[in-house]
């Protein structure tokens, strides 16, 4: 598509958006997007003295950067060795189906009883949200890798981390990689619901629940807009890497 018919999209969005807030006429409902803008416009600006939306949406990341890297650093080996081991994946498979449907806000009760409010508890629950997707794809991704690449690698003498390193990780890493992308957006939803639990003090995710009891909602909007930003962009660094990294997953199908 032509890069001017992209635009066409978000520009009927704003209209419906200045209508429909020129109609209800309260800024406490709908507020302009003129008066968003202001604050997007000004994101160093202290907000009602909690903060800058900078400040908070970079202590919202640094959050998800700890919880998402200790995810990744548990569930990929995990998922590898339940994936390449049957018996394994036989013992502890009801665990798993069992534990991944809770949702991540559930362990919020537990988060606090365990680390009480503060940064563990919030690294916890990110941990949680993105440890499953992450582990579910690495036992898939290695479950599929090509057998007969196994058993080439066999007979050629590979065995053991070698077999492991020049075979199974490079076969499985597309998958993995969509484990990591999907586990960083439960991630990043994570970080903003348990900042708005009482007791926080700071994250972009306070700052929309302390604006909205001081009824401003232009700056909910604003921080709504900051989160969805972040999160494209974050997801757009993920896909460029897939397509870099993995084409020759598409050319083998």
């Amino acid at each position: 598509m032509r890069w001017y018919l992209k635009l066409l999209p978000p520009f009927f969005l704003l209209l419906a958006w200045e209508v429909a807030s020129i109609l209800i006429n309260n800024p406490f409902i709908l507020p302009t997007p003129v008066s968003v803008a202001a604050v997007l416009m000004t994101p160093m600006a202290d907000i009602l003295g909690s903060g800058s939306i900078i400040d908070n949406a970079l202590l919202s990341v640094w959050r998800v950067v700890l919880g998402f890297g200790l995810a990744v650093l548990c569930a990929v080996p995990i998922g590898i060795i339940i994936g390449r081991y049957r018996t394994i994946e036989e013992l502890v498979n009801p665990i798993i189906q069992l534990l991944r449907p809770i949702p991540p806000l559930a362990w919020v009760p537990l988060a606090l009883a365990w680390f009480k409010i503060g940064l563990l508890s919030i690294v916890f629950i990110i941990f949680i949200g993105s440890f499953f997707p992450i582990l579910i794809n690495s036992i898939d991704g290695v479950r599929r890798v090509n057998r007969t690449w196994i058993e080439t690698a066999a007979i050629y003498g590979a065995k053991g981390w070698k077999l492991l390193a020049y075979v199974i990780l490079p076969a499985s890493a597309p998958a993995i990689w969509t484990g990591l992308r999907v586990g960083f957006g439960v991630a990043w939803m994570c970080v903003v619901a348990a900042e708005m639990l009482p007791g926080t003090t700071s994250g972009i995710g306070y700052l929309i629940m302390y604006s909205y009891n001081w009824g401003q909602v232009q700056v909910i909007i604003a921080g709504m807009i900051v989160i969805g930003i972040i999160g494209i962009g974050v997801d757009v660094l993920f896909r460029a890497v897939e397509k870099r990294k993995f084409q020759w997953q598409e050319m083998n199908r």
